[in-house]
């Protein structure tokens, strides 16, 4: 799916909200209500009258980390974006140009047995491409030290250009970021969840919405060519199935926080419709063809008009939703990107959809 329409680069979020001036808060952005093709322009602290008592957040736990570090080929300098661990203890790394402006632009992938010398005597050697349809990442050895210490020590979080400055870690991790036992995270942030604070899930729980936490490691988005996403590490704990079970099982709906709350949840999901705790890696593609067995509607930000994301924001809510959704958003003068505004999608009521298709889990 592609938009026809261009977002203009004055609309690209430079700095988080609570930057933007004084007595702001993450919470400080606008918040786009679609409901079916009927559009509706709020604040987000009014989330808690939009929702209503018994429905469900499905929310994203992946902490962020500090996943790109400056390294060397020969002479020439390099950034690189580690993304993802593999079970070989392998990761999948994109190698960067920097732009001379704080941020980086691509570069071609390879070759094979390409070194880079990385801070504190660490070393990394390209093996192979992830996928034989495309070079960006790079399955990659490393050698002189463990890669978490390396990113704790020398990382600091991705940013690209429509930034505007270098960030703390802080700021790219949201209010239900939790440390995983073994130190993985998210290459970027989960950011649909990044508006959050703590008064506002202390206010959504006293209104009855619950809430079901799920783990999806994300790896480095395809920011200049809109790749489908690539297999990544998630998690559906017992207890989440269960509540999310029971949500549809009632008269509350299942609302997601982010694209990565839909792939994970929907990675758990039979073609009954039955979420069951789940853990590994998923491949998983949410498309309008596949269609959505759990979830009724999507918290999430605004995408670029090429983005493969909004081929599920297209499952979850038509196609026609997101064409009215994104020329509201262009007319008021919404934010795109990380720091800026969300988008809320309640699809009218209808079945869910029961496609069985090949998805690994």
């Amino acid at each position: 799916m592609t938009l026809a329409l261009r977002v203009p680069e004055e609309l690209s979020a430079r700095v988080p909200a609570e930057q933007r001036g004084p007595g702001r808060g993450r919470d400080a952005v606008r918040l786009l209500v679609s409901r079916g093709t009927a559009v509706s322009h709020h604040a987000f602290v009014e989330l808690p009258r939009l929702l209503r008592a018994g429905d469900l957040l499905v929310v994203n736990t992946s902490s962020t980390l500090a996943a790109a570090v400056d390294g060397r080929i020969g002479p020439a300098r390099v950034v690189v974006h580690f993304s993802t661990r593999g079970d070989d203890g392998r990761w999948a790394v994109e190698l960067r140009d920097p732009d001379g402006k704080g941020t980086t632009r691509a570069r071609a992938g390879g070759p094979a047995g390409t070194r880079v010398r990385l801070p504190g005597g660490v070393r990394l050697t390209l093996e192979e491409p992830v996928a034989a349809a495309s070079e960006r990442l790079w399955w990659a050895r490393v050698a002189g030290a463990g890669v978490l210490g390396l990113l704790r020590e020398y990382g600091r979080p991705i940013r690209y250009s429509y930034t505007e400055r270098d960030q703390p870690l802080s700021v790219y991790r949201t209010v239900f970021a939790l440390p995983s036992p073994d130190g993985s995270g998210s290459a970027e942030m989960p950011s649909a969840a990044r508006p959050f604070t703590a008064r506002l899930v202390a206010e959504l729980v006293s209104r009855g919405v619950q809430f079901a936490p799920v783990t999806l490691h994300t790896g480095v988005a395809s920011v200049e060519a809109h790749e489908p996403p690539y297999p990544e590490r998630f998690s559906v704990p017992e207890a989440s199935a269960r509540l999310i079970n029971a949500v549809r099982a009632g008269d509350g709906r299942v609302v997601a926080v982010g694209t990565t709350a839909v792939r994970a949840v929907e990675s758990a999901a039979g073609c009954d419709g039955v979420v069951r705790a789940r853990a590994g890696w998923t491949d998983l593609v949410v498309t309008p063809e596949r269609g959505v067995r759990v979830v009724d509607g999507l918290l999430t930000g605004l995408h670029e008009p090429e983005a493969s994301h909004l081929l599920m924001l297209e499952a979850v809510a038509g196609r026609a939703a997101i064409d009215r959704g994104y020329e509201a958003a262009l007319r008021g003068l919404y934010l795109w990107h990380e720091f800026g505004d969300v988008h809320l999608l309640l699809p009218e009521e209808g079945p869910h959809a029961e496609h069985c298709g090949s998805n690994s889990w």
